[in-house]
């Protein structure tokens, strides 16, 4: 019979989460692992198998765990699609500004994507399911009038990703609430503002736009 075994499992595949989070695949190493989850090196090893399956367990359990809150809000269809998109980026700033971490999905993709396939593998999946979540918020959005874009929503879901990306990425390398908010209302002016039609053409190029010579003169 299998020997019970005297760890919190969850607890510990959060605290290498967090490990992972913090350092990365690469520099997370074995020892910050035990001291992270306190477990000794052969429970680790007997537990999980080794590092790599350790770490895609936690990446599993990091994207479970961001899923479930976006996921439930752009999901929620008693929230016009629009607020659904504009509430998805304040969640994704409102994380602590002071937390240089960023997002372990998309450092993942920076750090192993071209290089391990069974983590380009499960954030692949993550994308497609985020993209579809998405897109089913923003074809609302459009059906009600709020996303004003004509692109079509699968379109709009890769950009809203991307953006979302962005801001983790720049949240991590210093960027203030301030700069990450205006990021984010830029986005949203892209979804819910169209040019208008009425306003002035664009305007004709000037003598001076061409240079001191001018237009060149015309063969007779």
């Amino acid at each position: 019979m299998a020997r019970p075994r005297t760890f919190d499992e969850d607890r510990a595949l959060d605290a290498a989460m967090h490990a992972f989070w913090e350092k990365g695949y690469e520099a997370t190493s074995t020892q910050d692992l035990c001291d992270a989850t306190g477990l000794g090196r052969s429970s680790i090893y007997n537990a999980f198998a080794s590092k790599h399956d350790l770490f895609k367990r936690a990446l599993a359990r990091y994207i479970e765990t961001m899923n479930a809150a976006q996921f439930a809000l752009l999901e929620d269809e008693s929230r016009p699609g629009a607020e659904r998109i504009r509430t998805l980026f304040a969640m994704v700033i409102g994380d602590d500004p002071d937390d240089r971490r960023g997002c372990l999905s998309v450092n993942t993709v920076v750090e192993l994507a071209d290089r391990d396939p069974e983590a380009a593998a499960m954030l692949e999946r993550d994308t497609a399911r985020r993209l579809a979540v998405m897109r089913v918020a923003l074809e609302a959005g459009q059906r009600e009038g709020g996303i004003t874009s004509s692109r079509d929503a699968a379109s709009l879901a890769r950009f809203v990703n991307a953006v979302i990306a962005g801001l983790r990425v720049s949240g991590q390398g210093g960027a203030d609430r301030a700069t990450l908010e205006a990021v984010a209302a830029t986005a949203m002016d892209a979804l819910t503002r169209e040019p208008d039609p009425s306003g002035p053409a664009p305007r004709e190029p000037a003598p001076s736009d061409l240079g001191p010579a001018g237009p060149p003169a015309q063969d007779r």
